[in-house]
């Protein structure tokens, strides 16, 4: 039990320096530059519209404001990461009988507090065009969506131990996921269907993918802010899906962090 609570404590000292470390840094500026751009944008395109402006510009507003904050929370863990790994922070801290377990866990819930942040700022910047049940409903699963990135991040830089594939990887993943179901919608068009082998064999690769892939387009849909309300079933697979993958690629991080020598 004394472990336990030593391992729990050690755990949230790393979360609590990863917190530090992201407030004191350039990522605060960052996002405020990245919300800014997206914020201009917006305004632009919903002055080019001709109907329905204001629904036009949230939908262009959120789907620019989680792609930018998908891609900072990604590029900012692999890269921070990267840097303690070259820079043998890493080898020093985990010399002070530090089990490998407990880093890896407090950067989780480090990382995982920082994405938090960002997702409530996200949902700070629709406030004054898209209030109500909808947008707390985007900025939760907007937070889901985070922290299965943070997993599958933290997992990559461990694994390649170099920011151009795991950032790579990070974000091809994070766009396959985000279309499988478009690919699988446009495979199975009458205009495309047909009996043949390859065809069956792209089919069948296609369904075995979306079964292994969070379905991260049924997160943070863009209609819960412009009509229709969240849903309650869209809501509990958003959920659940966090407490799968997040534990998950977390284990794969840990097998592979054991197996390293350092």
């Amino acid at each position: 039990m004394s472990n336990r609570l030593q391992m729990l404590g050690q755990v949230l000292i790393i979360g609590r320096f990863v917190v530090l470390e992201a407030w004191r840094t350039r990522l605060p500026w960052i996002v405020v530059v990245a919300f800014a751009l997206v914020s201009g944008l917006s305004i632009f395109v919903k002055g080019l519209a001709i109907t329905e402006s204001s629904r036009v510009q949230i939908a262009f507003l959120a789907a620019l404001t989680r792609l930018a904050v998908v891609s900072v929370t990604s590029l900012y863990i692999v890269s921070t990461l990267a840097r303690e790994f070259n820079d043998r922070v890493v080898d020093l801290t985990l010399s002070l009988e530090l089990p490998r377990t407990a880093y890896v866990l407090g950067k989780l819930a480090g990382y995982a507090a920082v994405s938090a942040a960002l997702a409530a700022a996200a949902g700070l910047l629709l406030v004054p065009v898209a209030w109500g049940p909808g947008l707390v409903a985007w900025t939760a699963t907007l937070m889901l969506e985070l922290w299965i990135v943070v997993a599958l991040s933290i997992f990559c830089i461990i694994t390649f131990n170099q920011v151009m594939p795991a950032a790579s990887f990070v974000l091809a993943f994070y766009l396959l996921a985000r279309s499988i179901g478009a690919i699988q919608l446009i495979s199975a068009s009458p205009l495309l269907a047909n009996q043949s082998v390859a065809h069956r064999f792209a089919d069948g690769l296609l369904n075995a993918m979306a079964y292994l892939l969070p379905t991260f387009d049924r997160f943070t849909e863009t209609a819960w802010l412009v009509g229709s309300g969240p849903s309650t079933a869209g809501l509990i697979s958003a959920f659940g899906q966090t407490l799968v993958y997040v534990p998950l690629l977390t284990t794969a991080a840990l097998v592979d962090f054991y197996r390293k020598t350092l």
